[in-house]
């Protein structure tokens, strides 16, 4: 019997996830201009920041805060790097459409590292209390009026106004035209979903990952119905031939 060659020592990443690289870098080199100093600098590379990830639908799906880097942290949660997010299955990358941050500049030069200073205290404060903001605009803005944080952020213990950001696609043409078909996205909707109840009866877990649990039902069914109501809903499903319409085979 003849047998296909197929390479098995092809070292480039399969094209989603090369595309998804090339993208993610095309974001977080993109000029932000630093109100600090007034000189543009790579969006990534801002050390304190809020971040929010969208689906393909515009809706908030994740917010997070990081003082390591933007570029650092979005990597870790869209490249697999092992975050707490990916690895207990809340967050799926393929379903990140939109990428959006709000850098904090002004705390460029703060370090936490060692002994907390007094700079490094109002920065956090700052820093939570932006999440905290972005966190609760993003409910608001929800369809759902839930996204997929696991956790509350801190309580805002100063007030904060939210700053300039930054909002792009992560996603080539190429690729939207693969992920974006409501059945793909329902199919990879439903594996998240069933990867999390499965975390979910092998650990004791807080109620923030069933929160999270019931989040991504809520929004399967709403995928899952506009996508049976599109295609015509209850005009489209079949009647089955009874006895009387020659059938005459047992039913089970």
């Amino acid at each position: 019997m003849s047998r296909k060659h197929v390479s098995y020592s092809v070292k480039t990443p399969p094209f989603e996830t090369k595309e998804l690289r090339r993208k993610l870098t095309e974001f977080l080199d993109e000029p932000f201009s630093d109100p600090e100093t007034g000189v543009a600098r790579k969006v990534g590379d801002f050390k304190w920041g809020v971040y929010a990830f969208y689906d393909y639908e515009g809706e908030p799906i994740y917010v997070g805060q990081t003082n390591e880097k933007l570029r650092v942290r979005i990597r870790r949660h869209l490249t697999n790097q092992r975050t707490d997010a990916v690895a207990m299955s809340v967050l799926d990358p393929f379903e990140v459409l939109e990428i959006e941050v709000w850098p904090l500049p002004q705390f460029e030069n703060v370090s936490c590292k060692g002994r907390k200073s007094e700079e490094c205290t109002a920065a956090r404060a700052h820093l939570n209390a932006l999440e905290r903001l972005i966190y609760e605009s993003s409910l608001s803005e929800s369809l759902f009026k839930a996204i997929l944080n696991e956790k509350d952020p801190p309580t805002a213990v100063v007030d904060v106004s939210i700053p300039p950001s930054l909002r792009m696609s992560i996603v080539s043409k190429e690729v939207h035209g693969l992920r974006s078909h409501p059945d793909t996205r329902i199919a990879r909707r439903a594996l998240t979903m069933s990867k999390l109840s499965q975390v979910i009866s092998e650990r004791k877990v807080q109620g923030g990952l069933r929160r999270v649990l019931l989040t991504q039902a809520t929004r399967l069914q709403w995928l899952a119905e506009r996508r049976y109501t599109a295609l015509g809903g209850a005009d489209t499903v079949e009647v089955e031939n009874g006895p009387e319409n020659g059938n005459n085979e047992d039913r089970p």
